[in-house]
């Protein structure tokens, strides 16, 4: 069985194409939308999704979040005496969807389609893959997050003729695509993003409004536990100003309170620069596919970032009109996800529709420019494959080197669309034999192929001697060789997944946890015993006295939360 998933910054969602239509599928707690965080708990056993994010807070050094960000690099989060590749944490959250998926779907879930950022890069890319690999599931096809979303909405427009822009803001990416629709066929014009902005980052310009208004110590800065609470309340806070004139933030720190309100017009002060980031891709990717905004027939919203109402308000005043909100914006990208699985699968009820891609960003190698017959200029970057190419596509160009006698040529292979190499993303290297020959007889012709899932792969053939080198990307650290691979697949098989079944009750204390903290006096010793009375509750194993417990902790905890003004969690 194959699963369409939207592996996302802040939450993740399966679905699956099934009776001619995309569904969502509901986690252990009835919910779509499952979280994109990971805690170690004390037992060494792995919570995923809600429960998690509860104990971003109470339990920071044991939990993580917002690591698809840190896809492709070096980079590893501690999680209490153990260490983590992005890939093992992003492996996590996949395997908790794919266990929902076979708990949904009542048989094994082999394969899924994994939806990325349009401008990731190809390590990111590999190590979503990567990722998927060591959940169990065979990675057949990586998709265009806004291309997703689009595919979801051209699913209900078949038939009709339309030109329309997708704005997919998410929690810590930003994509924009423009495609056509006619006659079943969907083709992508233009794509262009920003791999570093999303919902995340106006929750960190409210944390920086917090410290600014309130003159805090940028000391406290090093103080997690603090700053986790702070973008707790900053999380609610923005969504809360998306249904009401005002919010407050307030977190407690020992025996101090801070407390700022706020209004919509100083949340967008605070986000005025992230606001003017936002114009850049979409200017790009109206210019590379020659339209205008009036030319498009419709804007469709997607990620869950979308809802604020300064968002929907810039988007309006690009556009000159108000956006498409028929598609719920945080689930449009799994649903299309599931459409490129009854894709795959050839499903009879898609069978007129065909789906074309472009490459969002250039692909080349870094080039000397010759000034005159005694100096050249270094670090220029040549593109071999343009940006907004339609894909697949492999195109090839000749190069030389650059002196006499040279026995070998590095081929750096870059990422981007500046003039020079040092402000473009490295890729990786190719080294390449020369011959004993004169200069003219070592041309090097360089293939770049680059497929649907958005992969590169690069050839190097000597002209002369018809020897070919393939890429191998050498000091990337995002990248895991298959051996690797099968270690990390290994290494978390030995952990303890929390089981699915006893998931809503182990939320419910992570919740208890956050609350308990987060009061003081005796309102807190009293919900203290309130926790204590379920956890003694859940160690009877009677699921019905447990049921009936579980209910009535809930409503204890969100009265709590109501009366405390404390606000939820971020969704």
């Amino acid at each position: 069985m194959i699963v369409g998933i939207d592996l996302g910054t802040t939450n993740s969602l399966v679905a699956v194409w099934r009776e001619g239509q995309a569904q969502l599928i509901h986690n252990g707690l009835g919910e779509v939308l499952t979280p994109s965080c990971v805690s170690l708990d004390e037992d060494g056993s792995v919570l995923v999704g809600r429960a998690a994010r509860e104990r971003l807070q109470t339990h920071p050094e044991r939990s993580a979040a917002l690591f698809k960000r840190y896809m492709g690099s070096n980079k590893t989060v501690r999680l209490g005496k153990r260490e983590f590749r992005p890939e093992e944490l992003s492996a996590l959250i996949l395997k908790a969807l794919k266990a929902d998926a076979e708990a949904f779907l009542g048989e094994p879930v082999t394969e899924a389609i994994i939806t990325v950022p349009a401008y990731f890069s190809d390590a990111q890319r590999k190590a979503t893959r990567a990722a998927g690999q060591i959940a169990g599931l065979r990675v057949e096809r990586l998709l265009n997050e806004p291309t997703a979303a689009a595919l979801a909405c051209g699913i209900h427009l078949r038939g009709a003729e339309t030109r329309f822009l997708v704005f997919d803001l998410g929690g810590g990416t930003f994509d924009v695509s423009i495609l056509d629709l006619f006659e079943g066929v969907m083709e992508v014009r233009a794509s262009a993003g920003d791999n570093f902005l999303g919902g995340e980052d106006f929750v960190h310009a409210l944390r920086d409004l917090f410290f600014q208004r309130l003159a805090l110590p940028e000391s406290l800065r090093r103080d997690e536990a603090f700053m986790q609470r702070l973008s707790g309340q900053a999380e609610a806070a923005k969504r809360a100003l998306s249904t009401q004139p005002r919010a407050t933030l307030r977190v407690r720190r020992g025996d101090d309170e801070h407390v700022l309100e706020i209004d919509e017009a100083a949340l967008e002060q605070a986000c005025a620069p992230l606001l003017k980031r936002l114009r850049a891709p979409v200017e790009r990717a109206l210019r590379d596919a020659n339209l205008r905004s009036s030319e498009l027939d419709n804007v469709v919203l997607a990620g869950g970032a979308t809802r604020m109402p300064l968002i929907r308000r810039l988007v309006t005043t690009m556009f000159g009109r108000f956006p498409a909100i028929d598609f719920n914006p945080d689930e449009v990208v799994a649903l299309g996800a599931a459409v490129q699985a009854g894709l795959k699968a050839r499903d009879k009820a898609l069978d007129e529709v065909v789906m074309t891609d472009v490459s969002p960003y250039s692909l080349g190698v870094e080039v000397s420019v010759r000034l005159d017959d005694r100096s050249s200029s270094q670090g220029h970057f040549d593109p071999v494959i343009e940006r907004n190419t339609p894909v697949p596509v492999s195109r090839s160009k000749s190069y030389m080197p650059t002196t006499e006698g040279q026995s070998m040529i590095d081929l750096e292979i870059y990422q981007g669309e500046s003039r020079m190499v040092r402000d473009n993303i490295h890729l990786g290297r190719l080294r390449v034999a020369l011959p004993h020959a004169p200069l003219q007889d070592c041309a090097v012709d360089v293939r770049f192929t680059y497929d649907v899932n958005g992969l590169l792969q690069v050839e190097a053939m000597v002209r002369k001697t018809q020897e070919t080198t393939s890429l191998v990307i050498e000091g990337n650290p995002g990248l895991l060789s298959p051996a690797e691979v099968a270690q990390r697949l290994k290494s978390l098989a030995e952990l303890k997944i929390h089981p699915r079944d006893k998931l809503e009750n182990r939320t419910l204390l992570a919740r208890g946890e956050r609350l308990y903290e987060q009061l003081r006096g005796e309102q807190r010793e009293w919900l203290g015993m309130q926790i204590l009375r379920f956890e003694q509750l859940l160690s009877t194993q009677d699921a019905r006295m447990i049921a009936a417990g579980r209910r009535e902790f809930e409503s204890v905890l969100e009265r709590v939360e109501r009366d405390s003004y404390l606000g939820d969690a971020p969704q």
